[in-house]
């Protein structure tokens, strides 16, 4: 007896819309899903605009590529009992950023890539902003490196082996060697540094947010122009920004 089965077509092809589309950052058109799904642009269209109907796509309206939504990074933010982890960051994060005066941001990883789901903005009248789901690498910034550190060694050395070590500033580190060791540093001494190290002329300070049996849950840092974060204030910053990531850490838990 031949046994039932329980795939839906309709389903499956828009899973398989959003899978290619995760791949994608940049996005797709219509035409270039079609012919990598193989699949009829009537069909592709019906999909697309059910899925921006729902709010888990999103589409340039200069390029018409459709791109996966913020949407996805509430689905998969840590929640403990009725406290999501946002909800329990947004308090410290504003009051880290009121010590501070600069931008304070909340970050996750993703595959290979960290992915930032909060901000409050800085006080200062030139501050750094971005937009909630930007994509950053692993090697370059402090919460790329406090994403990198906790983890155990064998997974940071195939982690680092697999990522993409781009040279992006003279001071970007792209040895294999010099990485873990940056990161066995990172682990012993709490907190994370990016040294201009991603962009020019911007230093970020961050450490981890950890569950209680010490795995980590995000990453918080604070970002800022360097001349009002040189490398002379990074300790001092580096300990308030470990004691907002353990408060966040307590409201949790």
């Amino acid at each position: 007896m031949k046994a039932a089965t329980t795939s839906v077509p309709a389903l499956e092809r828009g899973l398989d819309v959003l899978e290619l589309l995760s791949q994608v950052p940049e996005g797709l058109g219509i035409s270039e899903l079609a012919t990598r799904l193989v699949l009829n642009k009537n069909a592709v269209f019906r999909i697309t605009h059910t899925l921006m109907a729902r709010n888990y796509l999103e589409r340039d309206p200069l390029t018409k590529r459709f791109r996966l939504s913020t949407k996805f990074l509430t689905l998969g933010l840590p929640q403990i009992g009725d406290v999501s982890l946002v909800e329990a960051a947004l308090p410290v994060m504003r009051a880290l950023r009121d010590e501070t005066r600069e931008t304070v941001q909340l970050g996750l990883r993703v595959r290979d890539e960290g992915i930032i789901i909060e901000q409050v903005s800085g006080l200062h009248p030139l501050r750094i902003a971005v937009d909630i789901g930007l994509r950053f690498p692993l090697h370059n910034n402090a919460p790329g490196k406090i994403l990198l550190a906790w983890q155990s060694t064998s997974d940071l050395k195939e982690t680092i082996e697999r990522i993409p070590l781009t040279q992006d500033t003279t001071r970007t580190i792209t040895d294999p060697k010099s990485l873990r060791q940056e990161c066995e540093q990172v682990r012993e001494r709490g907190y994370a540094t990016d040294y201009a190290e991603a962009d020019e002329g911007i230093h970020c300070i961050s450490a981890p947010v950890l569950g209680q049996d010490t795995q980590l849950i995000a990453v918080l840092w604070v970002s800022a122009p360097s001349k009002r974060l040189p490398k002379g204030m990074f300790s001092s910053v580096g300990k308030q920004v470990m004691l907002s990531a353990d408060e966040i850490s307590r409201r949790l838990f």
